[in-house]
């Protein structure tokens, strides 16, 4: 009997694995641009080609959907790809897809814009040609209130799980990548390309974020390489290389209300040359929000030629004069900061520069190793001034420290 139900079970366990064996394996459908309309002759518009095989892409309701970009220069007007979609999408891009070099033709706010999408995936050897040379001379709103609006580059909104791999990115007219509630975001591999005096080309600008890593860039522009805007947390930075361009900063807050903390940054392994920032926290003075800044590690970080390699500028007036006297300090709390073996060479004699609110002093700041010697045209050791900050240092200290 026991041999019965033996040889019972096993002949059951072969059936299954049988049936299993022989259903069909639903195969990645690959959707090549060219192959449906797109022409990669640098003058076509190709972005009603484009959308129409990212609709077919994102209805199919079985396996998965890979859109291809050949070698090859596809022109592109502005384009939107807008889910949810039934299935996982890979973009992969191998060729140049270009922009208008006349800003007037996009007439969005982002050239390549992806929202409401889930498991995306954006990879290959290809380049976004953004060709804001004609546009960076346009970008005066500082000074003149009929600027244009100049379009950023690739922007993602409510994007979740997904991620873009060694793309490079090149001379966008705005920011390169621009992320608004984007969640659990991989970014590695990627180069970002603009000449150091391109206003307000920044790298990587994300604004009520969480869960996002970025390692393994190179990031050359002539804004922040990396700006961190209110309401993002849980953001993991390494193997960041970054110049030209104003650092890794994390603001400006406090100038809207109803903004949100930040916290939960951990940048590592990283090398600032020739920027004018490295290690960057910039909020108004005259803030209209109460918010938190926390829990912030900073660690094993190279500054070469670096104007401010550590800068809590909590006064911030990029344009000024600015009204700080009539609406009083800043309302940004800014506490557990750890700078750890961060060293190389400043352009500055303030090396380190930590100007802290006086109604709302920054908190728990620790200074660990910090080796930063001054190599301007100026003579003299590298110094380290503070307002308004409440700490500890340990380990070697050049410049010494100013910590209460």
């Amino acid at each position: 009997m026991v041999c019965i139900a033996y040889a019972f079970k096993t002949l059951c366990l072969c059936l299954f694995f049988i049936v299993v064996a022989s259903r069909p394996t639903v195969k990645t459908k690959v959707f090549n641009v060219q192959r449906h309309g797109s022409k990669p002759d640098g003058k076509t518009d190709n972005a009603n080609a484009f959308t129409s095989v990212w609709s077919r892409a994102c209805a199919r309701r079985s396996g998965r959907s890979k859109i291809y970009v050949p070698k090859g220069t596809f022109y592109l007007g502005g384009v939107e790809f807008v889910g949810p979609c039934k299935n996982p999408i890979e973009f992969v891009i191998d060729g140049t897809l270009l922009a208008s070099a006349n800003p007037s033709d996009i007439k969005q706010d982002t050239w390549i814009n992806f929202r409401y999408i889930n498991d995306l995936s954006i990879s290959g050897f290809g380049t976004l040609d953004g060709q804001g040379k004609k546009s960076w001379p346009l970008n005066d709103c500082n000074k003149n209130s009929n600027c244009p609006k100049l379009a950023m580059t690739m922007g993602f909104a409510f994007v979740n799980n997904s991620n873009i791999k060694d793309i490079t990115s090149l001379n966008s007219k705005m920011g390169h990548f621009n992320f608004f509630s984007v969640h659990h975001f991989n970014i590695t591999g990627v180069t970002i390309t603009a000449p150091g005096d391109s206003p307000n080309t920044d790298g990587i600008k994300m604004g009520s974020c969480s869960n996002i890593r970025i390692s393994n860039t190179n990031i050359g522009t002539g804004d922040d390489c990396i700006a961190i805007l209110s309401g993002t947390t849980n953001l993991d930075i390494s193997n960041v290389k970054c110049g030209p361009g104003h650092g890794i900063s994390v603001g400006s807050l406090g100038k809207n209300k109803d903004e949100k903390d930040v916290k939960d940054l951990t940048v590592r392994d990283i090398v600032f040359n020739g920027t004018s920032d490295g290690i960057r926290i910039k909020t108004w003075e005259s803030s209209a929000s109460k918010i938190l800044v926390s829990n912030f590690v900073y660690e094993n970080i190279q500054m070469i030629d670096v104007e401010k390699p550590i800068n809590i500028d909590q006064k911030y007036c990029p344009h000024p004069p600015c009204e700080h006297a009539q609406k009083g300090e800043s309302h940004v709390q800014i506490q557990d900061l750890k700078l750890k073996n961060i060293y190389g060479t400043s352009k500055n004699k303030v090396a380190v520069n930590l100007q802290c609110s006086k109604s709302f002093p920054c908190k728990n700041v620790k200074l660990i190793d910090i080796n930063l010697k001054h190599n301007g045209l100026k003579g003299g050791p590298s110094i380290a001034m503070c307002e308004n900050v409440d700490g500890s240092a340990s380990g070697k200290m050049v410049p010494k420290h100013c910590l209460n």
